[in-house]
């Protein structure tokens, strides 16, 4: 007898990430002493978290390929540049209203810089391929190589610096992208190696989300109700106007800058790394994480649709062609 586990959880928007979340949460609100219970490696599963993180970026950097075309660099490095730069400038504009700690009380409890910028910072990496593989060319899939120098905390914690809240010593910000260059290292001196790397990342995502969710108490989850949502649909409408505009400006249809609106399942993690780095955003780290994981969630559910839209307008000879063939 067979239960499709896998399937159940994939028709989830970010189901790899979110349910393996939710279940670490139940512990932590339900059974917030399950690990010092048990201990040993069970316990270690739910304290993790940065050490699975670790290898995971390692395997990331391995699957960078540096002789990238081009078109690919052209295309890639555009939408990086854009993705970054909107970041950069709310996290400046935040961080003068906000600082470091969180919205205290109000409909916006628990918003927080840290918050705003992790969710703009990092696009949703295989959305955006499989977006692309339906409605652009195998070149526009291809552009997401150089636009996977996004993920992990290193620009995070950089555009908090440049907004002027808090510093990071530059042995934090060296260590958080080290990782990622020595996969890039590894992968670019061996194809094989890069292979082997590279089938390790979707499997990472489960276990990091678990950790990461033994750290927040689900009692708390309801604040992020509607300020979740428009954390969301402020990432779709905020970064997907400028990367539309980007895409078009560089010869592309705008469906590829449409498609990068999103906000990367593993960027929920980003807020327990950077206060794991600089303790004085520790306060904002956990109601951080689950404002994240909500635009998760709702840019998986926008960006797909707005990107059929587009794609309807704008190149309507392929949307025409892939469903012929569908």
């Amino acid at each position: 007898m067979q239960i499709p586990i896998k399937r159940a959880i994939e028709r989830v928007p970010g189901g790899m990430m979110v349910v393996p979340l939710l279940i670490g949460a139940l512990f932590a609100t339900f059974a917030p002493g399950t690990p010092q219970f048990f201990g040993s490696f069970t316990g270690a599963l739910f304290s993790g978290a940065l050490t699975v993180l670790a290898v995971f970026y390692v395997c990331m950097g391995a699957s960078i390929d540096v002789r990238a075309t081009p078109y690919i660099l052209k295309k890639g490095g555009t939408l990086l540049f854009v993705k970054i730069a909107v970041a950069a400038v709310l996290g400046i504009v935040s961080g003068q209203i906000l600082g470091e700690l969180p919205v205290s009380g109000g409909m916006f409890a628990g918003l927080s810089t840290l918050a705003i910028v992790a969710a703009m910072n990092d696009t949703n990496g295989g959305l955006y391929m499989a977006l692309m593989g339906q409605y652009g060319e195998p070149r526009d899939v291809g552009a997401y190589t150089v636009m996977t120098l996004e993920s992990g905390p290193f620009l995070t914690m950089l555009t908090l610096g440049i907004a002027g809240l808090s510093a990071f010593p530059w042995q934090a910000l060296v260590g958080a992208v080290l990782p990622l260059l020595a996969g890039m290292i590894i992968g670019n001196l061996d194809r094989e190696m890069r292979a082997f790397l590279s089938r390790a990342i979707p499997v990472m995502i489960p276990f990091f989300a678990f950790a990461l969710g033994a750290g927040l108490d689900l009692s708390r989850v309801w604040q992020a109700g509607l300020l979740g949502l428009g954390l969301g649909v402020a990432v779709v409408v905020v970064t997907g106007i400028p990367l539309y505009l980007a895409d078009r400006a560089t010869g592309g249809t705008g469906v590829a800058g449409v498609a990068a609106a999103s906000t990367a399942g593993n960027a929920a993690a980003v807020p327990a790394i950077v206060a794991a780095a600089n303790p004085a955003y520790a306060p904002a780290a956990a109601p951080a994480t689950i404002l994240v994981a909500a635009a998760v969630i709702v840019t998986t559910v926008l960006v797909p649709l707005l990107t059929a839209w587009v794609a309807r307008r704008r190149a309507p000879g392929r949307v025409a062609e892939d469903t012929a063939r569908g």
